[in-house]
């Protein structure tokens, strides 16, 4: 799909330009900057390397499915070693919480050839061990996808500025196509499952979660995972008491905040 969709961008982008209109990024170090978004968080996966993930309710957070699986084993991660750190900058988090149950969608394919179905279904929903109930820390909603020519922003960790996030709050939907959204925000390794937004009423509402990134004609776009239908059937694992983690060892040490963590950061597609 990935060769069909970048001949698609390629038509799309003749004469266009986005990627001249796209803001820089606003990296968010100071409780002013960051305060609308503290909700986002970074996820430190015990050794592995992290990825973004955001609240979506006091107990759950939203991010990519491939950042649960080691990219070495193509094995899933347990959940029990991944660390939600809620606003995490300079050191600090807002909310320390641990991961009791996670689930990815059903169809998701971590080893399988790089396809619209691979990155459609790229989505998974962490319930926390304790819920976060802070009124600095306010989940996001979720809204309806994006039309192409929406401006949307995203708000990202990455291997280069893992310490804080950033903000880039211009960027634009190229297309949406079999449940992939292709935007011009930037995105990097850690970036994977960083909510992408849309902006309405002057409220940031997540329509998507970072799946991978790509190249068109040297310029760099991110794919991005559609939310309605298989957020709801993520919603819907979690009420029938799936996302525990199947292992007949010990719990795993989890990897303190502050060790230094494997070279990981979040595999991305680069066709």
């Amino acid at each position: 799909m990935l060769r069909f969709l970048t001949s698609f961008l390629m038509v799309t982008l003749l004469g266009s330009i986005a990627f001249a209109q796209d803001g820089l990024l606003k990296r968010l170090d100071n409780g002013i900057d960051a305060a609308d978004w503290e909700a986002v968080g970074r996820l430190d996966l015990g050794g592995h390397g992290f990825c973004t993930g955001a609240l979506i309710a006091p107990r759950l957070v939203l991010t990519a499915a491939h950042c649960l699986y080691d990219s070495r084993t193509k094995e899933r991660i347990d959940h029990r070693e991944v660390q939600f750190l809620a606003g995490w900058r300079n050191g600090r988090a807002g909310a320390y919480r641990e991961v009791r149950r996670a689930v990815v969608h059903p169809d998701y394919d971590y080893d399988g050839t790089v396809s619209s179905g691979r990155v459609r279904n790229d989505l998974a929903l962490l319930e926390l061990q304790q819920p976060i109930r802070n009124t600095t820390i306010i989940p996001f909603s979720t809204a309806a996808r994006p039309r192409p020519g929406d401006r949307v922003g995203v708000v990202s960790y990455a291997l280069d500025r893992s310490d804080a996030p950033s903000l880039q709050e211009v960027c634009e939907v190229l297309a949406q196509q079999e449940g992939v959204l292709v935007t011009t925000c930037s995105v990097d390794f850690g970036s994977s499952g960083a909510p992408i937004f849309r902006f309405e009423d002057g409220k940031a509402q997540i329509v998507s979660v970072v799946s991978a990134k790509a190249e068109v004609h040297g310029e760099v776009v991110s794919l991005g995972t559609a939310l309605a239908v298989p957020l709801a059937l993520l919603q819907a694992e979690l009420v029938a008491g799936k996302g525990h983690f199947q292992s007949d060892g010990p719990a795993p040490q989890r990897v303190i905040v502050g060790q230094r963590n494997g070279p990981g950061g979040a595999k991305f597609v680069r066709p």
